[in-house]
């Protein structure tokens, strides 16, 4: 099995490489990187770094909130600033202004890096639906549910994979008596790409949790149909993906 595993890293990390493009901004500092992940737009993402006091800063140049609020996502509220701050929080990202930054050293840089595209793409899937008409947000309504459901859970989790990368995940739900270590990710906005970097994320943990500890994806099926893609991808890696209309059949296996 670590065998495979090591070979799929390697697959990784090459399409990471062959698909990332770096340019240089023309009359700066900054280095553009054009990512191989796709935003809520299904553009691809970048972000930037200069040298800067001995290491790096990267930077999303501002894009994710400020497209976020040419969007008609307000992001003034108590409630929603202090969502966005926990998100950031749980990849070690600052917000500057509106750019989402962080610091790196040659030593640390792929897994900063990492962190600033993971909080890039966690963000656009958390505000996705966060327009005036919308009374709430998708991950509230879960963390809600939870706790109706008398669940016991820990959010905002942060497990380091087999990679060496850390891999957020929004509720894990500890194991007791014979009810296993449970992890929660909740996708709002569910494609290919959110599954397969859900999927990515499981594997590349789960070596390092317990045997017989399970994943679920809690999927926002309310404003579209989820392809079967979305499942498919899922499935391969052993996370069982729960659209949120039929939250009710894992409820039991949750609160165990």
């Amino acid at each position: 099995m670590i065998e495979a595993v090591e070979e799929l890293m390697e697959e990784y990390s090459k399409w990471l490489k062959d698909k990332t493009v770096l340019r240089q901004v023309v009359d700066t500092e900054w280095v553009e990187i054009t990512t191989p992940y796709l935003d809520r737009h299904n553009d691809y993402v970048q972000i930037y770094v200069k040298m800067q006091d001995g290491g790096f800063l990267l930077s999303d140049g501002g894009e994710t909130i400020e497209d976020l609020q040419m969007s008609g996502c307000n992001l003034e509220s108590r409630h929603r600033q202090d969502l966005l701050q926990m998100t950031l929080n749980g990849f070690g990202v600052k917000r500057d202004g509106d750019s989402l930054t962080v610091r790196a050293s040659t030593q640390n840089f792929p897994m900063r890096k990492h962190n600033l595209i993971q909080a890039v793409l966690a963000i656009n899937d958390l505000f996705y639906l966060a327009n005036p008409l919308v009374g709430s947000l998708f991950l509230q309504d879960v963390k809600a549910w939870l706790e109706l459901s008398s669940v016991r859970f820990l959010p905002n989790v942060k497990f380091s994979g087999a990679s060496g990368y850390d891999h957020h995940f929004h509720f894990a739900i500890p194991a007791f008596q014979s009810a296993p270590e449970r992890i929660i990710k909740v996708i709002n906005r569910p494609n290919r790409e959110a599954a397969e970097s859900m999927a990515f994320a499981w594997f590349d943990t789960r070596e390092i949790r317990s045997s017989d500890s399970k994943a679920y994806a809690l999927l926002n099926d309310s404003e579209q149909a989820i392809s079967a893609p979305v499942g498919d991808a899922l499935r391969n890696y052993d996370v069982q993906p729960v659209l949120w209309s039929k939250r009710e059949e894992i409820r039991e296996d949750l609160a165990a």
